[in-house]
């Protein structure tokens, strides 16, 4: 069988080089020729481990080609992955669905057999409906099925979320979609990897549901690190007594400075903008949306308390930039919000991540300096913020911070560290005592 997938982005290009892995030929299209350049070249535009290594096998193995030519991506195809961008409208938070449905132009146009059109971009109920009068209106002729099979990836760990998925969901209504998409995922499946067939429409929803709850897991121990922090109880006890419960479990309930990145943002607010659409509100949603903004905010003003309530005319150490480890993905991440701040407070800011400095530096003060590691970071500092728990912070040497920094305060928004830390630093964490 042979695969064609539109985008080239985050979504596309771990989906593509995956399917080539398990054995299918495919073929990945992107507008962008510098882009599609290097990754002829094996070089992937994004970081995520295991990746680029894994394209380069594909595509010595002859299993994936890249091309601008959507002629060339679509021929002979079995199954067209849409796997392009959908960030939300500036206007009202809704999906921006103008990719996607460029995208369904451009394959109606030059598709000329039997396909199934799948999107696996995160799309709002109602898209694949969309997708098919859109293919309709163009190509009256064309026989084809669209299929709803949203990804299930993590940034970071990315690879071996499909290589090892906890489900497919796969949302169709012929059975020849479901035949052709049973074939796709069936080295899957063998391996005992449960598919869930449903409607497109439950598909798609399935999609944001579980990115909503999540993000109400992060936000729910968010708000219950502030009341551990009132009352003197330890954060991390309580996730930890909450998530030995089966009915809860222990992932994402880790305090620290709110979500970010590609998906939880967007999602969130997707859902809660498609809530208002339908008249079913999702009145948790919202709150979510709007406390995690409150959260990301009040880091800087935590930041500030710490140094004494000002940071005017003092030097603060940012260690890591990403919104999460493992990745060099800047989008949302809470740094966006609170480095900003700080600036505006009067800090000088000195910032150092081991991946993502390139990428942050467009979207932050350009009055930042950037570091080669983080004791470079900590010179004269006032303070050294963990942001992101990269592992090249879980083992910070405190007698060399010491001697370089102008006041020896960590400020770990991670809880990477059991206070106290060092008889010589003050120590401050999110949700947990301090002596």
């Amino acid at each position: 069988m042979k695969i064609g997938v539109v985008g080239t982005g985050y979504v596309g290009l771990v989906s593509g080089v995956c399917f080539a892995e398990l054995g299918f030929d495919v073929c990945c299209l992107d507008t962008d020729a510098d882009k599609i350049a290097r990754l002829k070249h094996g070089q992937s535009p994004i970081y995520e481990p295991g990746l680029e290594e894994v394209l380069a096998q594909q595509i010595a193995a002859n299993r994936i080609t890249f091309t601008t030519d959507i002629q060339e991506a679509v021929r002979d195809a079995d199954a067209i992955f849409i796997a392009v961008g959908t960030p939300p409208r500036p206007d009202d938070g809704h999906a921006d669905m103008k990719y996607v449905h460029q995208a369904a132009r451009d394959i109606a146009g030059a598709l000329d057999h039997y396909a199934v059109i799948v999107t696996k971009s995160t799309v709002p109920v109602g898209t694949a409906r969309d997708i098919t009068a859109i293919m309709r209106d163009i190509n009256p002729q064309l026989e084809f099925d669209v299929c709803s099979n949203p990804e299930f990836l993590r940034e970071g760990a990315a690879i071996d979320d499909f290589r090892h998925p906890d489900r497919v969901v796969i949302g169709v209504d012929s059975q020849r979609a479901r035949d052709v998409m049973t074939a796709l995922y069936s080295p899957l499946t063998d391996r005992k990897v449960p598919l869930v067939m449903t409607s497109p429409e439950t598909s798609e929803l399935i999609k944001y549901a579980a990115n909503a709850f999540l993000a109400t897991k992060i936000t729910f121990i968010n708000e219950i690190a502030n009341l551990c922090e009132a009352t003197g109880a330890n954060v991390q006890d309580v996730a930890h007594g909450m998530g030995m419960d089966s009915r809860i479990g222990a992932k994402f309930l880790q305090a620290g400075p709110g979500y970010g990145g590609s998906c939880f943002p967007k999602d969130t607010l997707a859902l809660a903008q498609t809530g208002r659409k339908y008249g079913a509100p999702q009145q948790i949603v919202e709150a979510v949306v709007r406390t995690n903004a409150e959260r990301q905010a009040s880091m800087a003003d935590r930041i500030i308390a710490a140094c004494g309530g000002s940071v005017q005319g003092k030097t603060i150490g940012i260690l890591g930039l990403a919104f999460k480890a493992n990745t060099d993905d800047m989008r949302e991440a809470p740094s966006l919000t609170i480095l900003p701040l700080l600036t505006q407070a009067g800090a000088t800011l000195r910032a150092y991540d081991p991946i993502a400095m390139d990428n942050a530096k467009p979207f932050l003060p350009d009055t930042i300096t950037y570091c080669s590691d983080a004791y470079d970071t900590a010179k004269d500092c006032a303070a050294l913020v963990i942001l992101t728990e990269w592992d090249d912070f879980k083992a910070l040497d405190f007698a060399r911070l010491k001697q370089t920094m102008a006041r020896p305060c960590l400020i770990d928004l991670r809880n990477l560290y059991h206070p106290p830390v060092s008889p010589d630093f003050t120590y401050l964490s999110i949700g947990r005592p301090h002596g």
